[in-house]
């Protein structure tokens, strides 16, 4: 299947007028790409659903900082499921504004409390903090949820790209530690292996919205030293113990440099005896679930994963 037209139009306006100077210090890219993004949305992404309650505040992680979340509640309606969401941005870029709509669609059409988690960013903040950070908003979400009138015992880790890499660390973590109770994982076009050696990125090298450039740009300000790479908090591909995991959804663009380890992940956590859906979007990109407007299969994606979701939390 073919990039559709409206997708590959942006494609070529990236390429010719959004592309990051990666030359530039990350700080500066990170301004430059949260205007762009603001400038854009409105004709990308989805409509800021109206929610019950939206709640701006922090928790403190594992070393006492304070963390921003954003809590969105769709209904005034109790014991709704929580989902604790992880955005994308390679480690180094987005935020919890960037990804304010897509968590609003999130917690609608899943009728789901959700925890958007802003965790802290490289180089400031290199591996593993972002991973502690993640874990710690999970537990303290757990901790939460009856405050919030939502259930602990439906709670799901989601993320996309950067962020569906920090679900699946957490929700190992938290099988390792016994805590808390993760019900699904929701890994969207997630990042799995920091080696970078899998054909997709070759193939989709540039021109798709995420280039290998960027990905190795990613990778090494992500990294604190270059053994991080192989480690499994980093790598959760280079797992040995894959056993035991919540169930997995697992969704790849045809188009995406990531393809191939969303792909070989998939394999590894089913072979390790694990519920997994895996989907691969045709015609689609990188970065797609976020762009409804252009990419039609958004939405396909948001009704996916609830179909998924549904089944675990009916079990």
């Amino acid at each position: 299947m073919r990039i559709p037209l409206k997708l590959k139009l942006l494609l070529w306006y990236r390429d010719w007028f959004g592309k990051d100077e990666l030359n530039e210090a990350p700080a500066i890219i990170r301004e430059k790409n949260r205007k762009e993004w603001e400038k854009i949305a409105g004709w990308l992404d989805f409509p800021p659903l109206p929610m019950s309650a939206v709640t701006d505040t922090t928790f403190n992680s594992f070393d006492g900082h304070a963390v921003p979340v954003r809590v969105y509640r769709p209904s005034a309606e109790g014991n709704l499921p929580l989902i604790v969401y992880f955005h994308g941005g390679g480690f180094v870029l987005r935020d919890i504004d960037s990804h304010d709509r897509v968590c609003r669609r999130v917690a609608h059409v899943n009728q789901a409390v959700v925890v958007s988690v802003g965790y802290r960013l490289a180089p400031e903040w290199k591996f593993p903090v972002p991973v502690k950070d993640c874990y710690a908003a999970t537990v303290w979400a757990a901790e939460k949820a009856k405050e919030w009138h939502a259930d602990a015992g439906r709670l799901v880790v989601m993320g996309d790209s950067a962020g569906g890499n920090l679900a699946t660390v957490v929700a190992r973590m938290a099988r390792d530690r016994r805590q808390p109770d993760i019900a699904a994982q929701v890994l969207i076009y997630p990042t799995t292996d920091a080696r970078l050696c899998h054909p997709s990125i070759e193939r989709f090298a540039t021109g798709y919205f995420l280039t290998k450039e960027a990905m190795h740009w990613f990778v090494n300000h992500y990294k604190a030293q270059d053994s991080d790479i192989l480690n499994p908090d980093m790598s959760p591909l280079l797992a040995d113990d894959l056993s035991n995991m919540p169930p997995a959804w697992i969704g790849t663009a045809a188009f995406d440099p990531l393809k191939d380890e969303g792909k070989a992940y998939a394999d590894k956590l089913r072979a390790a005896g694990n519920e997994v859906v895996y989907k691969d979007y045709d015609g689609m990109v990188h970065a797609f679930v976020n762009l409804p407007r252009v990419a039609p299969r958004a939405l396909e994606a948001h009704e996916d994963i609830r179909q998924f979701l549904e089944g675990v939390w009916a079990k």
